[in-house]
Protein backbone atom coordinates (compact mmCIF):
# COMPACT_ATOMS: atom_id res chain seq x y z
CA UNK A 1 0.00 0.00 0.00
CA UNK A 2 1.32 3.43 -0.66
CA UNK A 3 0.33 7.20 0.43
CA UNK A 4 0.65 10.14 -1.77
CA UNK A 5 0.96 13.52 -0.97
CA UNK A 6 0.52 16.03 -3.62
CA UNK A 7 0.88 19.40 -3.37
CA UNK A 8 -0.97 22.10 -4.27
CA UNK A 9 1.77 24.63 -5.49
CA UNK A 10 0.76 25.87 -9.42
CA UNK A 11 4.19 23.51 -10.67
CA UNK A 12 2.65 20.57 -9.65
CA UNK A 13 2.33 18.57 -12.87
CA UNK A 14 -0.99 16.75 -11.52
CA UNK A 15 -0.87 14.53 -15.12
CA UNK A 16 1.66 13.15 -15.21
CA UNK A 17 1.53 12.24 -11.44
CA UNK A 18 -1.77 10.77 -11.58
CA UNK A 19 -0.43 9.10 -15.20
CA UNK A 20 2.45 7.59 -12.67
CA UNK A 21 0.07 6.43 -10.30
CA UNK A 22 -2.28 4.89 -12.83
CA UNK A 23 1.12 2.27 -13.32
CA UNK A 24 1.51 1.19 -10.05
CA UNK A 25 -0.76 -2.05 -9.01
CA UNK A 26 -0.95 -1.30 -5.26
CA UNK A 27 -3.71 0.00 -3.23
CA UNK A 28 -3.23 3.80 -2.76
CA UNK A 29 -4.60 7.03 -0.38
CA UNK A 30 -4.14 10.19 -1.89
CA UNK A 31 -4.04 13.43 0.29
CA UNK A 32 -3.91 17.14 -1.70
CA UNK A 33 -3.47 20.36 -0.91
CA UNK A 34 -4.93 23.76 -3.02
CA UNK A 35 -2.80 26.23 -1.60
CA UNK A 36 -2.35 27.97 -5.39
CA UNK A 37 -6.13 27.68 -5.82
CA UNK A 38 -7.56 29.19 -2.53
CA UNK A 39 -4.67 31.95 -3.17
CA UNK A 40 -6.00 32.73 -6.60
CA UNK A 41 -9.76 32.52 -5.49
CA UNK A 42 -8.93 34.65 -2.93
CA UNK A 43 -7.51 37.39 -5.06
CA UNK A 44 -10.64 37.60 -7.20
CA UNK A 45 -13.16 38.31 -4.16
CA UNK A 46 -10.63 40.57 -2.54
CA UNK A 47 -9.93 38.55 0.50
CA UNK A 48 -6.51 39.02 1.78
CA UNK A 49 -5.36 36.22 3.91
CA UNK A 50 -3.56 36.73 7.34
CA UNK A 51 0.23 34.93 7.87
CA UNK A 52 1.03 34.58 11.23
CA UNK A 53 4.19 33.59 12.68
CA UNK A 54 4.12 31.95 16.30
CA UNK A 55 6.87 32.78 18.51
CA UNK A 56 9.14 29.79 17.66
CA UNK A 57 9.16 31.37 13.62
CA UNK A 58 6.70 29.05 12.10
CA UNK A 59 4.45 31.20 9.57
CA UNK A 60 1.00 30.03 9.01
CA UNK A 61 -2.17 31.20 7.60
CA UNK A 62 -4.95 32.24 9.91
CA UNK A 63 -7.92 29.95 9.75
CA UNK A 64 -10.63 32.41 10.42
CA UNK A 65 -14.33 31.47 8.71
CA UNK A 66 -13.60 33.13 5.12
CA UNK A 67 -10.57 30.88 5.15
CA UNK A 68 -12.39 27.58 5.82
CA UNK A 69 -15.07 28.58 3.24
CA UNK A 70 -12.21 29.28 0.95
CA UNK A 71 -10.89 25.75 1.51
CA UNK A 72 -14.06 24.03 1.13
CA UNK A 73 -14.49 25.59 -2.38
CA UNK A 74 -10.80 25.15 -3.46
CA UNK A 75 -9.87 21.93 -1.55
CA UNK A 76 -12.63 19.98 -1.18
CA UNK A 77 -14.36 21.33 -4.21
CA UNK A 78 -12.94 21.74 -7.46
CA UNK A 79 -8.74 20.67 -6.93
CA UNK A 80 -10.53 17.01 -5.41
CA UNK A 81 -12.70 16.85 -8.20
CA UNK A 82 -10.55 17.80 -11.04
CA UNK A 83 -8.08 14.98 -9.20
CA UNK A 84 -10.65 12.72 -9.50
CA UNK A 85 -12.09 13.53 -12.51
CA UNK A 86 -8.26 12.79 -14.00
CA UNK A 87 -8.04 9.69 -11.83
CA UNK A 88 -10.78 8.77 -13.52
CA UNK A 89 -9.55 9.42 -16.54
CA UNK A 90 -6.69 7.28 -16.40
CA UNK A 91 -8.47 4.00 -15.02
CA UNK A 92 -8.55 4.79 -11.28
CA UNK A 93 -11.64 4.50 -9.44
CA UNK A 94 -11.32 7.51 -6.95
CA UNK A 95 -13.71 8.87 -4.82
CA UNK A 96 -13.21 12.72 -3.32
CA UNK A 97 -13.84 12.71 0.50
CA UNK A 98 -12.48 15.56 2.87
CA UNK A 99 -12.14 15.01 6.36
CA UNK A 100 -15.42 15.76 7.05
CA UNK A 101 -17.57 13.21 5.18
CA UNK A 102 -18.29 10.35 7.08
CA UNK A 103 -16.12 11.81 9.64
CA UNK A 104 -13.37 10.66 7.76
CA UNK A 105 -10.45 12.60 9.85
CA UNK A 106 -11.43 13.66 12.81
CA UNK A 107 -9.38 16.71 14.87
CA UNK A 108 -9.25 18.96 17.59
CA UNK A 109 -9.34 22.27 17.47
CA UNK A 110 -6.10 24.07 18.73
CA UNK A 111 -6.03 26.17 22.07
CA UNK A 112 -4.39 28.75 20.12
CA UNK A 113 -1.67 30.25 18.45
CA UNK A 114 0.72 32.19 20.37
CA UNK A 115 2.04 35.25 18.18
CA UNK A 116 4.15 38.32 18.81
CA UNK A 117 2.43 41.79 17.99
CA UNK A 118 3.04 45.47 18.93
CA UNK A 119 5.56 44.16 21.32
CA UNK A 120 2.88 42.17 23.29
CA UNK A 121 2.33 38.39 23.35
CA UNK A 122 -1.15 37.42 21.46
CA UNK A 123 -3.23 34.51 21.58
CA UNK A 124 -4.90 33.93 18.78
CA UNK A 125 -7.39 31.23 18.34
CA UNK A 126 -8.63 30.22 14.83
CA UNK A 127 -10.64 26.90 12.93
CA UNK A 128 -7.15 24.58 12.66
CA UNK A 129 -6.17 22.26 14.96
CA UNK A 130 -4.53 18.55 14.63
CA UNK A 131 -5.57 15.40 13.25
CA UNK A 132 -6.42 12.74 16.07
CA UNK A 133 -8.21 9.63 14.42
CA UNK A 134 -9.14 7.86 11.00
CA UNK A 135 -12.32 6.32 9.96
CA UNK A 136 -10.29 3.32 9.01
CA UNK A 137 -13.65 1.42 8.45
CA UNK A 138 -14.69 3.73 5.90
CA UNK A 139 -11.13 3.80 4.40
CA UNK A 140 -10.69 0.25 4.20
CA UNK A 141 -14.30 -0.52 2.76
CA UNK A 142 -13.09 1.67 -0.35
CA UNK A 143 -9.72 0.18 -0.81
CA UNK A 144 -11.00 -3.31 -0.25
CA UNK A 145 -13.61 -2.84 -3.22
CA UNK A 146 -11.34 -1.50 -6.00
CA UNK A 147 -11.46 1.90 -4.51
CA UNK A 148 -8.73 4.93 -4.55
CA UNK A 149 -9.89 7.56 -1.87
CA UNK A 150 -8.57 11.05 -2.48
CA UNK A 151 -8.39 12.94 0.95
CA UNK A 152 -8.41 16.68 1.57
CA UNK A 153 -8.80 19.39 4.37
CA UNK A 154 -11.52 20.31 6.32
CA UNK A 155 -11.17 17.80 9.10
CA UNK A 156 -13.59 17.41 11.64
CA UNK A 157 -13.12 18.70 15.47
CA UNK A 158 -14.57 17.55 18.51
CA UNK A 159 -17.44 19.81 18.34
CA UNK A 160 -18.34 18.78 15.00
CA UNK A 161 -16.99 22.08 12.77
CA UNK A 162 -14.87 22.13 10.36
CA UNK A 163 -10.97 23.21 10.72
CA UNK A 164 -8.09 23.36 8.25
CA UNK A 165 -4.87 20.66 9.61
CA UNK A 166 -1.16 20.54 8.50
CA UNK A 167 -1.36 17.21 5.39
CA UNK A 168 2.06 16.61 6.43
CA UNK A 169 0.01 15.65 10.31
CA UNK A 170 -2.35 14.07 8.37
CA UNK A 171 -0.10 12.05 6.53
CA UNK A 172 1.59 11.24 9.95
CA UNK A 173 -1.50 9.65 11.01
CA UNK A 174 -2.46 7.56 8.09
CA UNK A 175 0.99 6.03 8.43
CA UNK A 176 0.56 5.00 11.71
CA UNK A 177 -2.97 3.18 10.87
CA UNK A 178 -2.53 1.67 7.83
CA UNK A 179 1.88 1.14 8.14
CA UNK A 180 1.95 1.70 4.25
CA UNK A 181 4.94 0.44 1.97
CA UNK A 182 5.99 4.02 1.23
CA UNK A 183 5.16 7.61 1.67
CA UNK A 184 5.49 9.76 -1.53
CA UNK A 185 5.43 12.96 -0.64
CA UNK A 186 5.14 15.54 -4.04
CA UNK A 187 5.85 19.09 -3.40
CA UNK A 188 7.62 22.47 -4.60
CA UNK A 189 10.22 22.45 -2.82
CA UNK A 190 13.34 20.57 -2.90
CA UNK A 191 13.06 18.55 0.34
CA UNK A 192 13.33 19.14 4.36
CA UNK A 193 15.36 22.36 4.79
CA UNK A 194 16.27 23.35 8.70
CA UNK A 195 16.33 26.77 7.26
CA UNK A 196 13.37 27.32 4.57
CA UNK A 197 15.07 30.10 3.22
CA UNK A 198 18.65 28.58 2.36
CA UNK A 199 18.39 25.37 -0.05
CA UNK A 200 21.65 24.58 0.83
CA UNK A 201 20.58 23.50 4.75
CA UNK A 202 18.70 19.74 3.08
CA UNK A 203 18.42 17.31 5.10
CA UNK A 204 18.80 13.84 3.19
CA UNK A 205 18.44 11.71 6.00
CA UNK A 206 16.97 12.62 9.45
CA UNK A 207 15.76 9.59 12.02
CA UNK A 208 12.57 9.53 13.56
CA UNK A 209 13.83 10.84 16.96
CA UNK A 210 15.38 13.98 15.08
CA UNK A 211 12.17 14.55 13.59
CA UNK A 212 10.22 14.48 16.53
CA UNK A 213 12.54 16.67 18.08
CA UNK A 214 12.25 19.17 15.75
CA UNK A 215 8.38 18.81 15.91
CA UNK A 216 8.53 19.64 19.42
CA UNK A 217 10.51 22.95 18.94
CA UNK A 218 7.46 24.03 16.15
CA UNK A 219 4.59 23.24 18.59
Amino acid sequence: MYLIKIGGGKAINLKGVITDIASLNEKIIIIHGANAARDELADKIGFKKKVVTSLSGYDSVLSDETTIDLMMMTYAGLKNKRIVELCQQHGINAVGLSGLDGKTIQGKRNSGIKVREGGKTLLLRDFSGKPKSINKDLLNLLLNNGYTPVLSVPLIDENNFAINSENDDILALLQSEFKADKVISLIEEPGFLLDKNDPSTLVSNLSKEELEAMEQKVD
